[in-house]
């Protein structure tokens, strides 16, 4: 390998390492967030400001994820030379931008009328600007992706992730200080850190590496950029995230909704209907959180698996395809049982550390019931992940669609009624967890029929009978005397991934040869 070779192929690794550690910052600090805002804004507003993020952050996740990946590939190819690629993506995604924003803004009103909650409205309203700064934000992002600028982009992330934290509790905390709204002090808070980080973003993005390398240079390779063509690669990168993103905020979309109407219907006070709506919406958001984990942990084995399996698909191996996935999703089926473990066996505990007893006492049976299913979303997300990568973005894309639309009619049919408040909590954790389940088998046939494989069904079996061991162990948790939460949820976490683990050993799941493995994974070569 060459000097140069070596040298870009080190500062990938490194690049590499500094976005999965800055990856990691911004879960780590929209996990300490999450459970700050409940203590700034108090539940009734915490839950309104969920009902906003639900839907804002469906569009917001689909223009980064899209932005990103369609910048980069433009820059990529032609590094040295990237200005004319990025102003000419730029024409693009900027007027797209202001479309999306001015979409949303008009969109406030009727999504607040589907939620029953006309309440929600101005916090929406105030969300477009954040959809506005993302659609300009994510695209400069793109272009020091596709320039191998690891560092600026980790550095953005860091930086975005802390300005959003501060806006969002600073502001809303404020808000609710003067009676001004939590829900719309912590949105304009929001759009306030998405603004300030705009011009370090283009400033960063339109320097250059090495001063020698002046524009005029650049501007002897002009670009050629087709608006249609390039918005029609988009538009399907775009399809696929807007499914997946709405698949994962539908269930808290249609509590909401239920929420709200079993609430107007048992008190005259439309004030205090809302209020009380909130409360609950925020009991589930907290919820979630915890029950995302699984799903969280298992996209880096998506990360890694997908250009495992799209090289050997390459080479035309069908035999290294099927060892591949079905090595890859075991894994996968592993580490998401350990998150689901720890969290059906403690969701009381895990809830009273991040939010106080009075959200443990309303929410542990639906943490439980939802941990389960987002276990199964997490294995879906990875199936997903082998399908694209054998080229089948389409069945990927149908996939999703059914099991949105598995969700919601099952949330439809059970929640909807249901006595207001910690029931229809349970149902919509039950209904979600039942139409994830089905489409994670629907992905299952969809992979064994493309690769060969899936994930071993003994491997399922033995970490169910794992996790339920493991939840077991949690009833155990709730007699000890009392302890301070954080000491009780170390306990209970060491307890469940102790139970877990023997089981897996004492059926032979976990073999010396697994540890092995694993030693060889982490040695570095000599």
């Amino acid at each position: 390998m060459s000097q140069g070779a070596e040298g870009e192929a080190r500062n990938a690794g490194r690049g590499g390492v500094l976005v999965l550690g800055a990856k990691v910052f911004f879960i780590v600090i929209g996990f300490i967030q999450q459970a700050l805002l409940k203590h700034a804004l108090g539940l009734s507003e915490y839950g309104a400001l969920s009902r906003v993020l639900a839907h804002a952050n469906i569009l917001n996740n689909v223009v980064v994820q899209g932005s990103i990946q369609g910048v980069s590939r433009r820059v990529a190819p032609v590094r040295e030379h990237f200005e004319g690629e990025l102003r000419a993506c730029l024409r693009v995604h900027v007027p797209l931008a202001f479309a999306l924003a001015a979409a949303f803004f008009l969109l406030a009103e009727p999504i607040a009328a589907f939620q029953k909650a006309a309440h929600i409205a101005s916090p929406l309203r105030v969300m477009a600007l954040v959809i506005l700064a993302y659609g300009i934000y994510a695209p400069l992002v793109g272009a020091l992706n596709g320039r191998a600028r690891f560092d600026r982009q980790a550095a953005l992330d860091v930086i975005f992730a802390t300005l959003r934290t501060i806006g969002l509790v600073g502001l809303g905390w404020l808000f609710v200080r003067r009676d001004l709204g939590g829900a719309v002090g912590a949105s304009v808070g929001f759009a306030s850190a998405a603004l300030l980080v705009v011009p370090l973003a283009a400033r960063w993005a339109q320097q250059r590496d090495r001063a020698s390398a002046g524009r005029a240079d650049a501007e002897a390779h002009p670009t050629k950029l087709s608006a249609g063509t390039y918005l029609a690669a988009l538009s399907q990168v775009a399809i696929a995230q807007l499914l997946v993103n709405a698949l994962m905020q539908i269930d808290i979309t249609l509590a909401g909704r239920f929420l709200s109407e079993a609430a107007l219907l048992a008190n005259s006070d439309a004030g205090v209907a809302a209020k009380r709506a909130d409360e609950w919406v925020g009991v589930y958001r907290a919820c979630q959180l915890f029950a995302f984990l699984p799903y969280q942990l298992v996209l880096s084995v998506a990360q890694v698996l997908f250009p495992m399996v799209a090289r050997a698909h390459a080479q035309g191996n069908d035999k290294l395809v099927a060892e591949t996935v079905e090595r890859g999703l075991r894994i996968a089926t592993l580490l998401a049982g350990a998150i689901v473990a720890i969290v059906a066996a403690n969701p009381g505990t895990l809830l009273r550390f991040a939010y106080g007893q009075e959200v443990a006492d309303r929410g542990a049976d639906t943490l439980r019931i939802l941990a389960l299913g987002q276990g199964a979303f997490a294995l879906f997300g990875v199936a997903s992940t082998v399908l694209v990568s054998l080229g089948r973005e389409r069945t990927s894309a149908i996939l999703s669609g059914a099991a949105l639309s598995v969700v919601a009619a099952t949330c439809w049919a059970f929640v909807s009624g249901a006595t207001f408040g910690e029931e229809q909590l349970r149902r919509t954790a039950l209904a979600t967890s039942l139409g994830l389940a089905i489409a994670v088998v629907l992905a299952g046939v969809a992979v064994k029929r493309a690769a060969g494989a899936f994930a071993p069904l003994l491997t399922l079996l033995r970490v169910a009978l794992a996790i339920a061991t493991a939840a077991a162990s949690g009833l155990a948790m709730a007699s000890l005397p009392k302890l301070p939460s954080l000491v009780v949820a170390a306990l209970g976490a060491t307890t469940a991934v102790l139970a877990y683990g023997a089981v897996l050993w004492l059926t032979r799941e976990l073999t010396s040869d697994d540890g092995r493995s694993v030693v060889r994974l982490v040695r570095k070569p000599r």
